[in-house]
């Protein structure tokens, strides 16, 4: 080869390598999480490897809508989003690619991840009552806010929510259909107004004596419980709440999760990406952050709230089982005048 030739075959060679070494340092976020809080679990990843976020936010329905028009072309690299509905939605629609993260896969349980996916953060479904009005042996299941003796006692938020219905996925699943169907229907007739607002209205109205009981996500609690406003500490102050299920199959888990993009041009960081998200300090941001619980193995949570909420026998339903009862659930509501 010519001297000439050489030197530009390899200036060319050196300008792919930095090409690539480039590539590598971004990482191109899709995120359906709209916490503020996440900006610091953001920035630690940056300091920690030096792979800059470019984030794009947006409703689910959106990103996953902009991911496939995107087609091959699309700059995404993960997706990340809350509810395991919603992620199989994504897998079912070939969003995701195989994760082949390690970290991932030695840190995250078995029944929090598929091959494609993985749940980094989990949420409790739990029972909040009226200290006044309600005694808690009235309310130790999901199956007990369908007894008769709550007529006009349950306030909730819409059985469209993605929250209710892997809820009813996991009573589908667990108990069967005839009963989630029973449930349902008890559920409704024990209204004590049509479902409005989310999870944190909800609690405000058991607190006023609106109603007597409902569900909600414990990171909503969790809010309340952190707050120095006094309005929310009076609600919290007349609240009780009960672990759900703890003589069965436990307390319903939601979850927060993502995936590699199946044409993501930064594969490589965005396994590093999850990897991080399964480490001790991505995890403790979870907890400090948002008030979610930790899904890797051996981590130490100082949550003031999460602490005093105590510990709980949880649901160990495989997440990808609970997403496939999903549809059934919403049929399920529908059928019973859950809207």
């Amino acid at each position: 080869m010519k001297p000439t030739l050489r030197l530009l075959t390899l200036s060319l060679l050196s300008a792919l390598a930095g090409l690539a070494q480039a590539q590598d340092k971004v990482l191109n976020l899709y995120s359906a999480r709209h916490y503020q809080t996440d900006e610091a679990l953001y920035t630690d990843f940056t300091r920690q490897t030096g792979i800059k976020i470019n984030r794009i936010e947006g409703k689910e329905d959106e990103l996953l809508e902009r991911i496939r028009n995107e087609g091959a072309r699309s700059p995404a690299d993960v997706f990340i989003t809350v509810d395991a509905a919603r992620l199989a939605i994504a897998d079912q629609a070939g969003v995701f690619q195989p994760m082949q993260a390690k970290g991932v896969e030695q840190r995250i349980p078995a029944h929090l991840r598929t091959p494609t996916w993985a749940a980094f953060s989990t949420r409790a479904r739990v029972i909040a009552y009226n200290k006044a009005a309600i005694k808690p042996e009235q309310v130790q299941t999901y199956g007990d806010l369908a007894h008769p003796r709550l007529k006009n006692q349950v306030c909730m938020r819409s059985g469209a929510h993605p929250y209710n219905l892997s809820l009813g996925a996991a009573i589908i699943a667990h108990e069967g259909l005839p009963q989630a169907e029973a449930w349902a229907r008890g559920l409704v007739a024990n209204f004590a107004r049509a479902p409005k607002g989310g999870d944190t209205d909800q609690l405000r109205a058991v607190a006023a004596g609106e109603c007597g009981v409902t569900i909600t996500n414990t990171y909503y609690l969790a809010r309340l419980m952190r707050s120095t406003k006094p309005e929310d500490q009076k609600v919290v102050a007349a609240l009780g709440i009960v672990w759900p299920n703890q003589a069965t199959w436990g307390t319903h888990v939601n979850v927060s999760g993502a995936g590699i993009v199946k044409t993501a041009p930064n594969a490589e960081a965005a396994r590093r990406f999850l990897d991080y998200l399964a480490s001790d300090r991505a995890q403790i941001y979870f907890a400090d952050g948002n008030n979610e619980w930790p899904t890797a193995k051996g981590v130490k949570v100082d949550n003031p709230a999460l602490k005093q909420l105590g510990s709980f026998k949880a649901d160990t339903l495989p997440i990808g089982k609970l997403a496939q009862h999903t549809a059934e659930a919403q049929k399920v509501f529908d059928r019973a005048g859950w809207r």
